[in-house]
């Protein structure tokens, strides 16, 4: 039969792990009890980067009823959101109103107001797995021109209408909504009113608007009556000290857990659904780890924080993040799209064409994008101009050194900015991925303040530090000495010099 050997295991193995012994292919008793420490430890840290997603909303509803909002009502910013708000890398450019919608006992109808230009709404509805179920708004069904939206959970099988929805299926009993709205002329008064008087959740009546007299007769619907519309609660959260942030200790694997608990069994990924079951998180069972395994998944979720924040700050180049070539700015969304598998296509004349595919998830892309961002939708990822917005971002200057709030830097935007909106920059602190703390209340600069000043050749240099440059006050935006930061560049309506990057910032240069 020949030589054996490349297909038996030694008796001796000097691993990572340390001393592997075996008798003729048995392990001893303390080997098999170090690699089961060692298997559970791995199912853990890959159970902590696949479930970002789960505990990142979880944390977000946790966050919102802790302040007052619960499913059904908004948290409305009038006064937009500012840095005393904990949200990964929210943005102080547009009107947020933000909700979870209660699927549990039936379909809920979602009304989105028409807003027209130059203002409008950009809204997204996920489901608590931060899965996509659809667009609403200017990139929705309605497009900009408002609408009905029927929510449908995974227990109903009741009768749907025949029209006058946009109907939608979400994977799990709650789904959540985030809208963004545009201000008119750096005003947000008139986008407030409209979502106040137009954005409105109740509950569905079968056989009701909708539906035709000949379903009930073909015995495929009841008739119900049109009932009144209740009112939509908005509580107002401009300057609330709110925490949206999923912890990263023990406290995770709680929260998880908790969130597996509010769906059916199936409503998760098999795949990651049996890694947390592995490490004692199920649909339905008690988690109550015992000494040694509470030991091993409090050190993953250490080791598993410790890589996403790696995954996030400081990314191989061969994940393809980096937007240009030899640049630190990136976008993690680009090499996958919004489900992590296949880039985004390209658009021609002819129509959208297919990016090529290698069938494989991109893993690291998705945790990325979920330890530092929230809310998940095409719009936030396609080559489509004038439309949607679009994000790159920077950790690090020119040097590839990480940006130093005691520090100062300048970057230049070349002419023709490609956006048919308007552009933004914002930074954030390097531990919450939310808006960094400063003397000033809003940490951003773009063009929709109508105060920055730009070049005689049509650029625009910006400034970050703890001092402002003399005469560049309105150009510069505050760093904290000893607090790391990051910066998001967002273009609205974004145009193809963006996407076929004959427009590129400069990168951040020490100054």
């Amino acid at each position: 039969m020949g030589d054996l050997a490349p297909f038996s295991t030694p008796d001796t193995i000097d691993s990572r792990v340390g001393t592997l012994e075996f008798r003729d292919g048995a392990p001893a008793d303390a080997t098999a009890a170090l690699l089961y420490d060692h298997l559970d430890f791995l199912h853990g840290v890959e159970a902590f980067l696949g479930a970002l997603r789960v505990a990142s909303l979880a944390a977000v509803r946790r966050g919102f009823l802790s302040v007052g909002v619960e499913d059904g009502e908004f948290m409305l910013f009038p006064d937009l959101m500012d840095s005393s708000s904990l949200f990964l890398t929210a943005n102080c450019d547009t009107v947020y109103f933000w909700g979870f919608i209660d699927l549990g006992n039936g379909p809920v109808v979602v009304e989105i107001p028409a807003l027209g230009a130059p203002s409008g709404i950009l809204g997204t509805i996920d489901d608590m797995w931060f899965r996509w179920v659809t667009d609403v708004g200017l990139p929705g069904p309605d497009r900009g021109e408002g609408g009905r939206y029927l929510l449908v959970g995974p227990d109903y099988d009741g009768p749907l209408p025949d029209s006058g929805y946009h109907v939608f299926h979400s994977r799990t009993r709650r789904a959540t909504l985030i809208g963004r709205a545009f201000m008119i002329h750096n005003d947000p008064a008139v986008p407030v009113q409209v979502i106040r008087e137009g954005v409105k959740v109740h509950p569905y009546v079968p056989g009701a608007y909708g539906t035709a007299v000949a379903s009930f007769l073909a015995g495929n619907a009841p008739l119900g009556a049109a009932q009144a519309t209740p009112e939509t609660r908005f509580v107002e959260a401009s300057g609330m000290p709110v925490n949206t942030l999923f912890p990263n200790d023990f406290g995770y694997w709680e929260l998880v857990h908790e969130a597996l608990q509010q769906d059916p069994p199936n409503a998760g990924d098999p795949e990651l659904l049996g890694l947390l079951a592995s490490v004692g998180i199920a649909h339905g069972e008690p988690f109550a780890p015992d000494a040694r395994m509470r030991k091993i998944l409090e050190e993953a979720v250490v080791v598993g924080n410790a890589t996403a924040r790696t995954i996030t700050f400081a990314a191989r180049p061969e994940e393809g993040f980096a937007y240009y070539p030899d640049s630190q700015w990136q976008s993690a969304l680009f090499v996958g799209g919004y489900e992590f598998l296949d880039p985004p296509p390209a658009i021609t004349a002819q129509g959208p064409v297919p990016a090529a595919s290698n069938g494989a998830r991109k893993l690291d892309s998705a945790t990325n994008f979920f330890y530092m961002a929230t809310g998940i939708t095409p719009a936030m990822c396609m080559r489509l101009t004038g439309i949607g917005s679009q994000y790159i971002f920077a950790m690090r200057d020119s040097r590839g050194e990480f940006l130093d709030g005691g520090r100062s830097y300048r970057l230049t935007l070349p002419p023709d900015i490609p956006e048919s909106r308007f552009w933004s920059l914002l930074l954030y602190d390097n531990q919450t991925r939310s808006m960094l703390r400063t003397d000033q209340q809003f940490p951003r600069l773009g063009s929709q303040s109508g105060t920055v000043q730009y070049n005689p050749d049509g650029s625009t240099d910006l400034y970050f530090g703890p001092a402002a440059p003399t005469g560049m006050e309105s150009n510069w935006l505050q760093t904290v000495p000893g607090k790391g930061w990051w910066t998001v560049f967002r273009l609205y309506n974004p145009l193809e010099p963006f996407f076929d990057k004959t427009w590129q910032p400069s990168e951040i240069q020490p100054i």
